[in-house]
Order: structure tokens, then sequence, then C-alpha cells
């Protein structure tokens, strides 16, 4: 799997996830912040959203990726760094897939 933290100098700890925040969201740290991300296939869309550590929406949207490997939902993957509200990066083997927002 792709080093996520190769680049920060100190990473926050994944907090407790809180129980509106969806069980399978992944925990994003960052240099004094973090943020848990949650990916969903809603047809032929993923829905990504951004939460808090407190459980706040911070964004929510519609994402295509644009990668020419196939994205498999159903396996283990990470979200990396630089992901925010308009563009989000998964790793996932030894492959990186670029998400942007539609809608």
């Amino acid at each position: 799997m792709i080093n996520k933290l190769s680049n920060l100098k100190s990473t926050l700890m994944a907090p407790k996830r809180l129980s509106i925040i969806p069980e399978n969201s992944h925990w994003l740290a960052g240099e004094g912040a973090g943020s848990w991300f949650h990916l969903e296939l809603v047809g032929k869309d993923y829905r990504i959203v951004r939460y808090s550590p407190e459980g706040r929406v911070e964004c929510t949207g519609y994402f295509n990726y644009i990668s020419k490997v196939m994205f498999n939902i159903y396996e283990p993957f990470e979200f990396l760094h630089l992901s925010h509200c308009q563009s989000v990066i998964i790793g996932q083997s030894e492959n990186m897939f670029f998400f942007e927002r539609k809608s």
C-alpha cells in the first residue's frame, strides 16, 4: 500500500469514530487536523462524504474517477493527501486513483 504519511511531520491519530460517522469510513490524518472520509457507490457514481472528527459533515458530493486502471470499491483502499472537497486521491494496491467532484 502507498505510504500516505511519508511527507507529514506530525499527524493526529484517528479519534474514536462516533456512531454518526458510517462504520466503514477512513481516517485521513493531517498535520494538526484530520477528517473521516466515507465512499459509497451510487449507481455508476461515487459519493464521498468528509466528516469532521466530531461527526459534522464538512462536504459531500458525487465524484468521477479519472484513472486508467479500474478501481475496485470492494478491495482494501485508503484515502491519500491531498484529498479535499473538490478532488480526492485514493490508493489501492500500488495504484493511485484521482476522483474529481462532478456535483
